[in-house]
């Protein structure tokens, strides 16, 4: 199993500070198939980790609509970091933005935030802009609080054939997620019981992760 496929899947890109938060943060997600880390949002051609040139460093998630909303997407978005001071760096590599990629998206964008100054809010000082292209990170940005435990990451590494699909897969966002702390197992094997797959794959996979040392 490499991920949840669903045939409505969304994508989204944005960027709230350093990316390896926030991956953990929408990973956990009930809703979010996959997530990788990246940068997106300026001009210079292949960029790196260590050139970033105007980019900035983003999430692009693929999610089920069905499950979570675009607009609860850009809510959790907004209610988790700060848009006027992000780790008090001012230059483009720890901005706030948000990369549409059709109208309907601008336009689920632009109601969330009308509602939010409905309640009360400032305006954020978010970037709104079209997506472009998205430059996927370097390997070791990609799950990075999963592969701060070994254990974890070993044991999903029996699953997937390669890094690549164990990046990809929805139980590895997931894992990111109870690595970080925002969520905890129990949730996830309740989620995994739910989960359009074989029983005896969905037995293989909450076994396994049972068993993991964190």
């Amino acid at each position: 199993m490499t991920s949840l496929n669903q045939e409505n899947i969304q994508t989204v890109t944005l960027g709230m500070g350093c990316f390896w938060s926030p991956d953990a943060l929408f990973g956990h997600m009930a809703g979010i198939v996959r997530t990788r880390v990246g940068y997106a949002g300026g001009t210079t051609a292949d960029p790196t980790y260590h050139q970033l040139g105007d980019h900035s460093e983003t999430v692009e998630m693929d999610f089920d609509p069905e499950i979570v909303s675009l607009d609860s997407i850009v809510n959790v978005f907004w209610d988790n970091h700060n848009p006027q001071n992000i780790n008090d760096y001012k230059g483009r590599q720890y901005r706030s933005i948000l990369l549409y990629r059709d109208e309907m998206q601008l336009g689920v964008i632009r109601n969330v935030l009308q509602h939010r100054e409905q309640l009360g809010n400032d305006r954020p000082d978010t970037e709104v802009a079209p997506f472009v292209r998205f430059y996927r990170a370097e390997d070791r940005h990609q799950k990075y609080y999963l592969k701060r435990f070994p254990d974890a990451y070993g044991k999903l590494s029996t699953l997937y054939p390669s890094h690549e699909d164990l990046v990809n897969s929805t139980l590895a966002a997931r894992l990111n997620g109870v690595a970080k702390g925002y969520v905890n197992l129990t949730r996830i094997v309740e989620e995994i019981e739910a989960w359009p797959i074989e029983e005896e794959e969905r037995g293989q996979l909450i076994r396994l992760i049972r068993q993991i040392k964190w």
